[in-house]
């Protein structure tokens, strides 16, 4: 199956990508290889999540030229300035034994960070070809704001994004910049979404109540999707959401569910959303 693109900012990412957290080793590379072979090739790293050796094995063992693979990395945000930035970055190069990545992230923002300094070294990284397109994660509107005006032509921004939480917000400010939001938890956590509205539009389309979350998501533009999938069967059934087209009734009644749940607000980590 043939993944759509999404363009943004001269980066060309697949719309449906495989969230390796928090999977590691063994596991991880199979799930990885499993998915390049169903036909992904948007694969979601992180240093902090220790498996970028692993998903460095499974892109060396696919066999596909690495220009066919689209992998994001990120930094984690005990790296507040460009040199300490840097170092991690060549550390995960030498895990993902790639030389070099399409997408490169910070994770999150610490208050420590030097956003300056940063994104000039994420441009910089850029500038060498070693990091094909740059972005950030879990910038809340005003950091988001303030990342853009630093006029580094950032290519993406990822934050959880599902049924259940509105990310309007967030989507007019990467829209108007050009940038792509990619969604982490897309599908909520998964049993998150047995509620009788989802049900019913998944039994009306014989599907899953995940591929109409997905297929929700596939309709906003400017948006890619990450989920977590480590077996076959769950990375089928994610592929399989690209064929679902829901109707006009089906996005009002999920436009009616309630959009402030948030799954992943790690106490000590996750910046103000409303006023950062």
């Amino acid at each position: 199956m043939t993944v759509p693109i999404l363009e943004a900012n001269g980066m060309r990412m697949p719309r449906l990508g495989l969230g390796t957290w928090p999977m590691k080793g063994a596991e991880c590379q199979a799930a990885v290889e499993s998915a390049i072979s169903l036909g992904y090739r948007h694969i979601d790293t992180a240093e902090m999540y220790g498996n970028e050796d692993a998903v460095g094995a499974a892109l060396k063992a696919c066999g596909l030229p690495r220009e066919q693979l689209f992998v994001t990395t990120k930094v984690w945000n005990d790296k507040p300035r460009g040199d300490a930035i840097r170092r991690a970055f060549d550390a995960s190069l030498a895990r993902l034994a790639t030389p070099y990545v399409d997408l490169f992230l910070i994770h999150w923002p610490s208050p420590e960070l030097d956003l300056r300094d940063a994104l000039a070294t994420l441009g910089a990284l850029r500038a060498e070809g070693r990091a094909k397109a740059i972005g950030v994660s879990n910038f809340p509107p005003g950091l988001l704001r303030r990342a853009i005006d630093q006029g580094v032509n950032l290519a993406c921004l990822q934050v959880e994004f599902h049924v259940f939480l509105d990310q309007s917000k967030l989507l007019g400010i990467t829209r108007a910049a050009g940038m792509a939001l990619t969604a982490y938890s897309p599908v909520a956590k998964g049993s998150n979404l047995d509620v009788p509205v989802l049900r019913g539009i998944a039994g009306k389309h014989g599907a899953t109540p995940a591929q109409v979350a997905l297929a929700w998501l596939l309709a906003q533009p400017g948006v890619a999707m990450v989920p977590k999938a480590a077996s076959p069967a769950r990375q089928e059934e994610n592929l399989a959401a690209l064929d679902l087209r829901l109707d006009e009734d089906d996005m009002a009644a999920i436009a009616a569910l309630p959009k402030d749940r948030r799954f992943v607000n790690p106490a000590g980590l996750a910046p103000d959303w409303v006023n950062g």
